[in-house]
C-alpha cells in the first residue's frame, strides 16, 4: 500500500493529471509518426528538471541505471491506432473522457509521466537500475518496433519489464504472438473463353489457401490462423492476372510460431509466382523461469488489488510484453484505468477508475524504490 503522503500526491494532481491527458490526447501519433507527441513530453519533463533523450525509434528515455547494473524497465506507449494527422477531438461528459486512444494507451502514459515526476521531486533511489520508456510503435504494423528497440539493447540486464496498457481488471502475463503476411500471385491471365486453361492467379490463391486450411496446427499452446483479405481479378470473363491475400498465424508459444512458419514456408515454396511480403512480426513466450515468473506476476495482482477491488483475470494478450518474454525476461502489461471502445473513435474511460489507476501505478512502480 501507499503511503499517505503518496496517496496526497495522486489527490492533488487529480484534477491537473485529467486536463494533461486531454491535452496530450489531441496530438495526433500514428505508429512511426509519434513525433509531436514525443516531442510534448520532453518539454515537459524538461520543465520539470527531468533530463531524458529521444532516441532513433522516437522513444522518450529516462535511464536511472549505472552500467553495471540490472535493470526493471517500466514503459507505455504513445502511438495509436489512428492514421490521423490533425489534432484529435477529446471531449469530457461528467465522469467519462470521451476521444481515439484516449485510454490506448495516453492514460496511461499520462500516469506513468506523473510517476516520474513525483520520484524526481522526492529524489528516490532504485533498489535495482530502473529504465523509463515512452516508447513509440506500439500499434498494429509498428509490430512493438518500438520496446523491440529498447529491450535488444538491453536484453541481458533487465530482470523485470512492465509495460502499461490496457485495462485493471488484466493482467498479461502470456504473450499471444503473431506473423502477418501479404502474398501476391502474378500469372498471364487472359479471357475466360479464348485463354480458357491458362493460370488463374486467385485459383493458384485458393490452392494455396486449401494447404494451408489443411496444416497440422500445434496443440502445445493455442495456436490460429487467418486468411483476412483477399481481392484480385478484374471482371467475371477475364482471367485474374493478379490476386493477394492477407495471412497471419498467432501463438501464445514461440515453438507453435516456429512450426507455423516452417509449415507456411514448404507450402508457399511449390509455387514459383508467388510474392511474399512480411507485414507484421511479434514472437511469442521464450523459456521462462515458472516458478519466478509466477511469483512476479501474483506479486503484481496483489498490488493492483490493493486499489482494484473487483477480479483481476491473468490472460494473454499482443501487447509490448512480447518482446521480453521472447527473451525470458519476466513482464508484464497491467493497465490503470477501466473504459470501452478501444481502437474506435468512439472510445472512452471512467474518470472515477483513472484516480485508481493512478494509484495502482504509484504502487507497482513505488515497490522498486522502497528499502
Amino acid at each position: 500500500m501507499l503511503y499517505k503522503y503518496e496517496e496526497d500526491y495522486v489527490e492533488q494532481e487529480a484534477d491537473y493529471s485529467i486536463e494533461l491527458l486531454k491535452q496530450l490526447a489531441t496530438i495526433p501519433a500514428p505508429s512511426y509518426h509519434e513525433e509531436k507527441r514525443a516531442q510534448f513530453c520532453k518539454q515537459w519533463f524538461k520543465e520539470r528538471g527531468i533530463e531524458t533523450t529521444i532516441d532513433k525509434m522516437n522513444n522518450v528515455v529516462i535511464k536511472m541505471f549505472d552500467d553495471n547494473q540490472d535493470i526493471a524497465v517500466f514503459c507505455g506507449h504513445l502511438d495509436v491506432v489512428f492514421a490521423d494527422m490533425e489534432p484529435l477531438k477529446i471531449t469530457q461528459k461528467g465522469n467519462y473522457l470521451y476521444g481515439p486512444g484516449v485510454g490506448d494507451d495516453t492514460a496511461n502514459v499520462v500516469h506513468l509521466m506523473q510517476v516520474i515526476h513525483y520520484i524526481h521531486l522526492h529524489h528516490l533511489h532504485g533498489k535495482t537500475g530502473i529504465l523509463f520508456v515512452l516508447n513509440t510503435c506500439e500499434e498494429g504494423l509498428g509490430n512493438s518496433n518500438g520496446c523491440r528497440y529498447i529491450v535488444e539493447q538491453y536484453k541481458n540486464r533487465i530482470k523485470s519489464f512492465i509495460s502499461f496498457d490496457g485495462y485493471l481488471n488484466q493482467c498479461t502475463n502470456s504473450a499471444v504472438g503473431s506473423k502477418r503476411y501479404r502474398l501476391t500471385v502474378h500469372c498471364q491471365g487472359g479471357h475466360s473463353y479464348a485463354d480458357f486453361g491458362k493460370e488463374n492467379a486467385i485459383e493458384t490463391l485458393s490452392k494455396i489457401m486449401y494447404e494451408l486450411s489443411h496444416q497440422q496446427i500445434p496443440t502445445e499452446a493455442k495456436t490460429t490462423y487467418n486468411f483476412g483479405k483477399i481481392e484480385g481479378g478484374t471482371t467475371i470473363n477475364a482471367i485474374a492476372s493478379t490476386a493477394t491475400l492477407l495471412y497471419e498465424y498467432r501463438s501464445s508459444m514461440q515453438n507453435c510460431l516456429d512450426i507455423m512458419e516452417k509449415q507456411f514456408q514448404e507450402i508457399v515454396s511449390h509455387y514459383s509466382n508467388v510474392e511474399i511480403e512480411i507485414l507484421g512480426v511479434r514472437p511469442g513466450n521464450g523459456l521462462l523461469n515458472q516458478e519466478k515468473f509466477e511469483k512476479f506476476t501474483d506479486h503484481n495482482v496483489r498490488l493492483i488489488k490493493e486499489y482494484y477491488l473487483d477480479d483481476v483475470e491473468k490472460c494473454a494478450n499482443g501487447t509490448d510484453s512480447n518482446i521480453p518474454l521472447s527473451y525470458g525476461i519476466c513482464a508484464n502489461t497491467i493497465g490503470t484505468l477501466m473504459g470501452e471502445k478501444a481502437h474506435t473513435y468512439d472510445e472512452w474511460i471512467d474518470l472515477d477508475s483513472y484516480k485508481i489507476g493512478f494509484k495502482v501505478m504509484m504502487n507497482i512502480i513505488l515497490e522498486y524504490f522502497r528499502d
